[in-house]
């Protein structure tokens, strides 16, 4: 199991990005959470395996069909373990 901060900027706050991430993280059976920033940014922690992690990083460079996709960022990090996928507010 491995753990990813995933950083997506663009225009990504106001066109169901969080709700549409919590889905596909679902669906692929990651846990974590999303959340959106200050900076008008969306942030996401996932974990999973290989697979199912590249599957949604390759999908916040897609995202809603409303959003436009600037940089999407990611890093590996610590496991933590989380027991669902979230949106944070």
């Amino acid at each position: 199991m491995k753990h990813y901060k995933i950083k997506v900027t663009g225009v990504v706050q106001g066109v169901y990005f969080r709700a549409l991430t919590r889905e596909k993280a679902n669906a692929l059976g990651l846990k974590g959470f999303v959340r959106n920033e200050t900076d008008g940014s969306v942030y996401l922690e996932a974990e999973g395996d290989d697979v199912q992690l590249e599957t949604l990083i390759q999908w916040c460079w897609q995202g809603p069909p409303r959003a436009k996709i600037e940089k999407v960022v990611s890093q590996e990090g610590n496991f933590v373990g989380y027991k669902a996928f979230e949106i944070v507010r």
